[in-house]
Order: C-alpha cells, then sequence, then structure tokens
C-alpha cells in the first residue's frame, strides 16, 4: 500500500482539502468522487491500493461550506474541472458514486478530460427515477430541516441499517466519520443539492451519456435501498463501452461489503 497525504488549499476563495496518493506513471490519474453525507475518507482505501486524487466535494468533509453557494450540479460540475485545472492535469480516470455522480456532467461536457469511468451506486442522470423516502423528506421544506437537525448517533445507526447487506447499521468508522463532518454547512448543502435537482433536471444532466466514448464500468450493488437495481443495466446501456458488474451481495456502499471491489475498480481505472 502507498502513503497517502492530505491536503489543503483555495480555488477561488473557496478552501479545498483533498487527499493524494501517487499513482502509476503512464496512466491517466484516478479521481474519486464521493456522495452523501460523506467525504473523501470513502476512499482511503482506494488510494492506499492505486493512488489517485479524492477532494471533499463544497459543502462536504473539511472542504469549504459557504452558504453563497446553491450546491446544484452545474456547480459540481464546474468545481471538478477547476479542481484538476488547479493539480495542473490534462485528463483523469473518474470513479463516482452517489452524489459524486456529478463528475458525469463534467466527464459530458468535457468528454476529452476523463480516460476511464466508473460508475458505482450512481444518482440516476436518467430518466424515470424517483426520489427515495430519505430524499423527499430532505426535498421537503421544514420537514427537511427539521430531519437533519435531529440526525445523531442513535438516528444515523438505525436509518443507515438499509444502506448494506451486512446485517446491522454501517461500520462504526463510517458513521464516526459522517457525525464529524454533518455540520450546519453540510446540512444545507445536502437540502440544497436535492431541492435542485427534481426527476426532469437528473434526467437532463444525463442527455449526453450516449456520446462518452471512453471505456467504462458500471459496478453495482444491488441491494441499494435507494436506487432501483434497474438504473444499474440502465446506466451500461446509455454508455458505448460499458461494462455492468452487478453484486448481488452489496448495498448502496458496495465496496464495504465486497472489499475485493477496491482492486477491481482500482484495476479498472488503471487500466488492467
Amino acid at each position: 500500500m502507498v502513503e497517502v497525504n492530505e491536503h489543503r488549499g483555495e480555488i477561488d476563495g473557496l478552501p479545498v482539502f483533498w487527499r493524494s496518493a501517487p499513482s502509476p506513471e503512464g496512466a491517466a490519474v484516478p479521481l474519486y468522487l464521493h456522495g452523501v453525507p460523506t467525504s473523501s475518507d470513502d476512499w482511503l482505501a482506494f488510494l492506499q491500493r492505486g493512488g489517485g486524487l479524492a477532494p471533499d466535494l463544497p459543502g462536504f468533509g473539511r472542504s469549504g461550506k459557504p452558504g453563497s453557494r446553491q450546491y446544484t450540479i452545474a456547480e459540481y460540475d464546474r468545481f471538478i474541472e477547476r479542481f484538476i485545472d488547479e493539480l495542473g492535469l490534462e485528463r483523469v480516470s473518474l470513479l463516482v458514486h452517489d452524489w459524486g455522480g456529478a463528475g458525469l456532467a463534467f466527464a459530458q461536457r468535457l468528454p476529452e478530460r476523463v480516460e476511464r469511468l466508473a460508475i458505482v451506486n450512481a444518482v440516476p442522470f436518467l430518466p424515470g427515477y424517483r426520489w427515495h423516502r430519505t430524499a423527499r423528506v430532505w426535498r421537503t421544506p421544514g420537514l427537511g430541516e427539521l430531519a437533519m437537525g435531529t440526525t445523531n448517533r442513535f438516528t444515523l445507526r438505525l436509518l443507515s441499517r438499509e444502506s448494506n447487506a451486512t446485517p446491522g447499521p454501517m461500520p462504526e468508522e463510517w458513521i464516526d466519520s459522517v457525525l464529524a463532518h454533518f455540520d450546519q454547512g453540510t446540512q444545507r448543502a445536502i437540502l440544497r443539492l436535492y431541492r435542485s435537482s427534481p426527476p426532469e433536471v437528473l434526467a437532463a444532466s444525463g442527455q449526453n451519456l450516449n456520446a462518452l466514448e471512453m471505456p467504462a464500468l458500471v459496478a453495482w450493488g444491488m441491494q441499494d435501498p435507494y436506487i432501483p437495481n434497474r438504473f444499474a443495466r440502465a446506466y451500461a446501456e446509455a454508455l458505448p463501452h460499458a461494462e455492468l458488474l452487478e453484486l448481488a451481495d452489496a448495498g448502496h456502499w458496495p465496496w464495504l461489503d465486497r472489499p475485493d471491489l477496491v482492486e477491481r475498480l482500482v484495476d479498472f481505472l488503471s487500466g488492467e
């Protein structure tokens, strides 16, 4: 395993935290994009195995969470571009999970900058998706704020029992990581992101997926309670050169149920 380093900087005045680890020479640097409600903590095993970059996206983890941001798909798309520009990268190999799927907007806008693409239980930028129960609560003014304000270790352990295939709640390390950064800024970012993204916006955000010619892998935990299984195949069918890997014994964070998935994804991103 390689050493993982931590960095802090600014992009257009926004404090940004990210992790990095050396990746193989000659291949595009892997870029890992987390979802809600997590951070770059998701990617430590990936970075240790194959190197790459993993930022805390704006509004999450240790990065800035200003109230002036709208936390929309378009904002995250532009942030990804500015982030890799600041690091001097022309191309990356992209892995997106959950709301890290905003990276698909970047990939469609600038496909020449994405060498390879991995999609893991990502928010569907596809027609026909209806938000899951928790998301519908978050999208409801007043009710969403109440749900955020009452989130604590007890409720997170209770609600997270449905997130993985392994019996019981999500691992304590995962819960510790979420709670460490679940402040008012992150809560605001989550509410704005979900409220700015009705189904028609999601569908429109993926309308050019069929133009992406890079090699792609769709890896999907089939016991995901938030996103119906059919969207795994829908993503694979939308991409011209995609392989579909369905994991019957894994949930929304499938690498936690199936640790062997880490190596499979790292190898794909490196072109092996």
